[in-house]
């Protein structure tokens, strides 16, 4: 983040409005359950916040809770009594003084006293002296040098040390260090840890901004045009450089292109592409909301004369799943309804994509919170449905047709194990190879199944199994 001189000087007796913005998200986010990513862009539209104002807020909001539980670790040495006892708008105070502290180039001075000022703006004068002297402390020591003084040394316990340097929680780095040991695309022996440290650097990278040109109602050369750059492997993808609004761009704006990562491209061009003998007309999203993968399948199966139907539980997203089709061609259904449920008869399609709730882990750079918000439970919780829906989208394609089975999480009990499980119970179906349904991707291991990195492609982590119904 550039030195932005205005928020370096002497603090004003008035709050800094883009703080206070940042600030408010925080709370949003932390205290009543909000997503990042959706609460900001409301709130910078609302305040009018543009260009280095908006990137500097956007900063300040991704970056603390990126790294709140490191936070946490500091400020735990810092504060006299235990953070559970401090109020939860105070703490989200102190992280947020502790990020422009440690992880931004703004002055030590300028932060701890706008820090004091916002302070007294939203929480009164009583709660200041404390905000001051805590952030004085933080300011102490650099990033590296509280690394050094709250976690265990490497040789001690590796992981625990990942866990404060790199802003992940435990269970989360064991998860990660399972599936690059023993998953599809696993490290060569010896390089695994290697691997986990570039995958924990690149969950701490803000994300580019991805779009997807829908087949037959845009290309490239439009969207590359409007200021996008071509995607590495997605035929329909494009790369906004230095960010932006992608709602200035016109094939965005009126849905015939669509805010999609690289990653979620190359999964559903995968079940597209895959090898289906006879009738290719009917397709379905099992899981469909919020509907960017149903959009770039309408798009694709429309190219065939064909018809998607999309399946969401939530009212809500299924009209999320209608914007997202709005610009289509064809005749393509959008059904409110459960798919472990079917209303459909047995083999009614061709192609289903099952890409199933899941922990999220795999697009931490863009979910910031998530990290803190998700826990171990949740993904023993979430095992049935997975298999549920599996099982579901095995049953509704015709034999001879094909499922892809997606998650945006490399967490082993979400991906290969969800396959193993229900196809030790069936056997209608098998596993295929899905390496060759992404060209020209590199690194994708032994197969048969498929694991993105965003250490290594760039992408979301997404996983992706291909099912051929016997």
């Amino acid at each position: 983040m550039s030195d932005r001189s205005p928020r370096n000087r002497a603090p004003q007796l008035k709050a800094d409005p883009v703080r206070r913005v940042a600030y408010k998200v925080i709370r949003q986010v932390t205290a009543e359950g909000g997503y990042a990513n959706l609460v900001l862009n409301k709130a910078l539209r609302d305040a009018r916040l543009s260009g280095r104002d908006a990137a500097f807020c956007t900063e300040l909001v991704h970056g603390t809770l990126r790294w709140q539980g490191t936070y946490d670790a500091f400020l735990a040495r810092s504060v006299s009594r235990p953070l559970a006892d401090l109020d939860p708008e105070l703490l989200d105070l102190l992280r947020l003084g502790a990020h422009q502290l440690l992880n931004m180039r703004v002055d030590s001075y300028a932060a701890v006293n706008e820090m004091v000022t916002l302070t007294r703006s939203e929480l009164g004068q009583k709660r200041t002296g404390l905000v001051n002297a805590v952030l004085r402390k933080i300011s102490q020591r650099t990033l590296d040098q509280w690394i050094s003084t709250v976690a265990p040394t490497p040789e001690e316990d590796l992981l625990g040390f990942l866990a404060v340097a790199d802003a992940h929680p435990r269970w989360v780095i064991d998860a990660f260090d399972r599936a690059l040991t023993d998953g599809p695309g696993a490290a060569p022996p010896g390089e695994a840890v290697r691997e986990l440290e570039r995958l924990l650097a690149a969950d701490n990278d803000p994300p580019r901004v991805t779009l997807a040109a829908r087949p037959g109602l845009a290309d490239l050369d439009e969207l590359v045009a409007a200021g996008a750059t071509p995607a590495r492997w997605s035929p329909y993808g494009a790369v906004l450089e230095g960010g932006g609004d992608p709602g200035r761009i016109e094939a965005v704006a009126t849905g015939r292109a669509g805010v999609q990562d690289e990653g979620s491209q190359l999964v559903a061009i995968a079940l597209a592409s895959a090898k289906v003998d006879g009738d290719d007309t009917q397709w379905l999203d099992l899981c469909a909301g919020p509907g960017g993968k149903s959009a770039l399948l309408a798009a694709l199966v429309q190219q065939r004369d064909g018809q998607l139907t999309a399946v969401e539980p939530l009212k809500h997203r299924a009209e999320l799943v209608r914007s997202n089709l709005r610009a289509i061609p064809g005749d393509h259904k959008v059904l409110v309804g459960d798919g472990t449920k079917p209303t459909w008869p047995a083999g009614s399609f061709d192609r289903v994509l099952a890409d199933v709730p899941c922990s999220g882990l795999g697009a931490l750079r863009r979910r910031p919170e998530a990290r803190w918000r998700r826990t171990p439970e949740d993904v023993v919780e979430l095992r049935p449905l997975q298999e549920a829906l599996l099982d579901s989208a095995i049953t509704s394609v015709r034999p001879g047709g094909v499922v892809a089975y997606v998650t945006c999480s490399p967490h082993p009990d979400e991906t290969r194990a969800v396959v193993d499980a229900v196809l030790s119970r069936r056997d209608d179906a098998s596993l295929e190879d899905a390496r060759p349904l992404f060209p020209d991707v590199p690194d994708l291991g032994e197969g048969p199944d498929v694991q993105l990195w965003p250490h290594v492609h760039g992408t979301d982590a997404m996983y992706l199994a291909l099912v051929r119904r016997s």
